[in-house]
C-alpha cells in the first residue's frame, strides 16, 4: 500500500500527438513585422524567431532529449501536497557528498544534465574521486515534471523546507545545497532555516543586488562590470520580471497557447544571454552549452508540460508585487549600448568590511557554511574541496548593508558574511 511519502520511479514519455500539435501550432503562427531597430531594444528580433521556428519544426528531435533524461534515475514524491519530480544520481565513489542543486526560470533540470558526470564521477573527467557528489536535481513546483501548486504560499522559504524534507526522505544526514536564479533564493532560505543535516550552501546569483545596489562597491574592474550589468538589467532587461511578478496569469494565456510566444518570452531574458542564443540560432555559433538543440530542449520541456504560466507564477509567489514597488526595480528608458555581461550570475560584488563575528540565528544555533562562485566560474568539482575547508566558512546570517541591501560573500573566496 502506497503512502504520500513514497518515492516513485518516473520516466518521460511524451505522446506523439503532443509533438505533432506543437509543430502544427508553429506552422500556423502569425508573426509580427520586423522590429524598427537594429538591436534587441524592442524585444526578440524577427530573424531569430524565424530561424527558431524553422529549426524547431524541421530539424529538432525532442526524443533525443527524452532519451538523455531517461538515462538517469528519475523519481517523484509528494511533499506538502505537491508531486515533486527529481533526478537522483549516486556517485560510484565512497563518501561522496550529497548535493541538491536548484535552478530557476527560464531554466530546468535539463540545463543541469551536463554537470551530472563531472560531479558524480570526477575521476572519469580528470578530477579526483574525493571531490565526488551524490546529486539531487529537483524540478521546482510548477516547473517541468513537478506538479503545479493549487494554492498560494509557495515562496522560496516553503520550497526550501520541501527540499530539506526531500533530502531527509532520501536518507541524507549531512548534505550541501547550491542554487542560481530562483534557486539562489531557495538555497539562501535553506541557509537561513538551517535544517538538520545542511552543512553549507553555494550561490551563483547575488539576488538582492538586482533590487538594491546601494552600498555595493565599485573599486575593481570586476565590480564595476557587475554593477553595469545589473544596471542594464534594471533599465532594459527586467520586463519579464515585472510581468511575471505582478501579472503572471495575463502572460500565461500566450505561454500556454502559442509555442512561439513561449519561446520568445523565454529568450527575452538578459541582454548577454539573448545575443548568445540569437547567434546560436541564426549563425550556428554555439556559446558554451547554448547550442540550438539545448535551447530548444528547455523550451520544449516547458511547452509539452504546459508549465509556462505556473512557472511564471513563482515570481508572484516569491513576493513579486512587493519587490516591484516604486524604488525597488525602476523601469527606465532602454539603453542602446553594446551588450554587457549578464547580471550578477557568476560573481557578485564583494562584501566590504572586517571579518567580525556574526550573531547566530534566533531560531537555530547550527552553523551553516556558504560560498559563492569565483568570477566567471560555475560550480564544479572544486566545490567539494572548498566545502571541506572549514576555515573558509563561518555562521551564515543575513545582515543589511549601508543602503539597506544585503551584503554577500566575496566572490574571490568564501568568507563570512558581515
Amino acid at each position: 500500500m502506497s503512502s504520500e511519502t513514497d518515492i516513485r520511479p518516473f520516466r518521460v514519455d511524451m505522446p506523439g500527438e503532443a509533438i505533432a500539435d506543437l509543430r502544427r501550432r508553429i506552422a500556423a503562427a502569425r508573426l509580427p513585422s520586423k522590429e524598427l531597430v537594429d538591436d534587441r531594444s524592442q524585444g526578440v528580433q524577427l530573424a531569430t524567431m524565424q530561424e527558431l521556428a524553422r529549426y524547431w519544426t524541421t530539424d529538432y528531435d525532442w526524443r533525443k532529449c527524452e532519451a538523455r533524461l531517461n538515462e538517469l534515475p528519475q523519481f517523484t514524491t509528494a511533499i506538502d501536497g505537491v508531486d515533486i519530480h527529481f533526478i537522483h544520481v549516486r556517485s560510484p565513489h565512497e563518501n561522496a557528498l550529497p548535493l541538491i542543486i536548484t535552478d530557476g526560470w527560464p531554466g530546468s533540470v535539463i540545463e543541469l544534465l551536463g554537470a551530472v558526470g563531472p560531479l558524480t564521477d570526477p575521476a572519469a573527467h580528470g578530477g579526483s574521486a574525493g571531490d565526488a557528489f551524490d546529486l539531487v536535481l529537483p524540478s521546482l513546483p510548477g516547473y517541468g515534471f513537478s506538479a503545479e501548486p493549487a494554492e498560494v504560499g509557495w515562496d522560496p522559504g516553503r520550497v526550501a523546507r520541501a527540499w530539506a524534507e526531500l533530502m531527509r526522505r532520501l536518507g541524507y544526514t549531512r548534505y550541501v545545497a547550491q542554487g542560481g536564479d530562483q534557486g539562489a533564493a531557495i538555497t539562501d532560505a535553506m541557509g537561513g532555516q538551517a535544517p538538520e543535516g545542511l552543512a553549507g550552501i553555494h550561490l551563483n546569483l547575488l539576488r538582492q543586488a538586482l533590487s538594491n545596489v546601494s552600498g555595493m562597491p565599485a573599486d575593481s574592474e570586476e565590480e564595476r562590470a557587475a554593477l553595469a550589468a545589473i544596471n542594464t538589467f534594471r533599465t532594459s532587461g527586467s520586463g519579464y520580471f515585472l510581468e511575471q511578478a505582478t501579472r503572471p496569469q495575463t502572460i500565461g494565456y500566450a505561454l500556454l497557447d502559442s509555442p512561439l510566444a513561449l519561446a520568445a518570452w523565454m529568450l527575452d531574458h538578459d541582454t548577454d544571454s539573448y545575443y548568445k542564443i540569437s547567434r546560436a540560432l541564426t549563425g550556428g555559433q554555439p556559446s558554451g552549452g547554448l547550442a540550438r538543440d539545448h535551447i530548444l530542449d528547455n523550451i520544449t520541456l516547458y511547452w509539452l508540460t504546459g508549465t509556462g504560466a505556473s512557472a511564471a507564477r513563482s515570481y508572484w509567489g516569491a513576493g513579486g508585487p512587493q519587490l516591484t514597488r516604486p524604488g525597488r526595480l525602476p523601469c527606465r528608458s532602454p539603453s542602446r549600448s553594446a551588450s554587457p555581461p549578464s547580471p550578477a550570475r557568476s560573481s557578485g560584488p564583494r562584501a566590504a568590511g572586517s571579518r567580525s563575528s556574526t550573531p547566530p540565528s534566533p531560531t537555530s544555533t547550527r552553523p551553516v557554511r556558504v560560498a559563492t562562485s569565483p568570477p566567471g566560474k560555475n560550480p564544479s568539482c572544486s566545490l567539494r574541496r572548498s566545502w571541506r575547508r572549514s576555515d573558509h566558512y563561518a555562521r551564515r546570517r543575513h545582515r543589511r548593508g549601508p543602503g539597506g541591501g544585503y551584503l554577500q560573500i566575496p566572490s574571490a573566496n568564501a568568507r563570512q558574511v558581515l
